[in-house]
């Protein structure tokens, strides 16, 4: 099963192109995540540029984060983190790596020109005709309609509505859900 490293770069849309981040991008994404309309939903704030050039280099990140481009201009970041799935002591090595948490995060100025549901598309056929996963999730406030409105698009189906079970830094104690996709079901969609 290949990293997503090592697949071949850029991957092309109809309109976007999403290739591997680079040190490069720091300044861009920074803005994007800075801005309070995004950093609403995101799991930290993005605060000053150094601590956070020092966070998204961080090689996992590295590894996991690809950038959006819509004519050569990033417009977004999307992340995709390999994980083992839950899996008996005999079989564990059977299920190594075969499950990915996917993650989006788009510039409020593009939003709304569905983007973000043809870049999660592409990621979701990358997950699975490239990598060669299993299933791959996604989660998110139930509050952030906009993200689990793109994960219902894109053909992912919600697993789980959880109870007040994550802490928002300013919306309290807030509901989440859990959105999945299997190959099999993936693969069915696509003929």
């Amino acid at each position: 099963m290949p990293a997503l490293r090592e697949l071949s770069w850029p991957k092309q849309t109809e309109r976007l192109s999403l290739r591997m981040f680079e040190e490069a991008d720091i300044e861009a994404l920074w803005r994007i995540r800075s801005d309070p309309a995004v950093a609403e939903w995101m799991t930290s704030l993005t605060g000053e540029l150094a601590p956070f050039a020092e966070l998204i280099c961080e090689p996992v990140r590295m590894a996991s984060t690809l950038v959006v481009e819509l004519d050569g201009r990033i417009i977004g970041d999307l992340m995709f983190r390999t994980e083992d799935p839950w899996a008996q002591a005999e079989v564990k090595e059977q299920a190594a790596g075969k499950q990915a948490e996917l993650g989006w995060c788009f510039a409020p100025e593009v939003q709304g020109n569905g983007y973000a549901t043809e870049s999660v598309a592409e990621l979701i056929r990358i997950a699975f005709a490239e990598v060669g996963l299993h299933r791959v999730t996604a989660n998110c406030f139930t509050a952030n309609a906009p993200s689990w409105r793109i994960m219902e698009r894109v053909g992912m189906r919600r697993e789980a509505h959880s109870i007040k079970d994550a802490l928002h830094r300013d919306h309290g104690w807030c509901d989440g859900f859990v959105y999945a996709l299997l190959a099999e079901e993936w693969r069915a969609t696509v003929g």
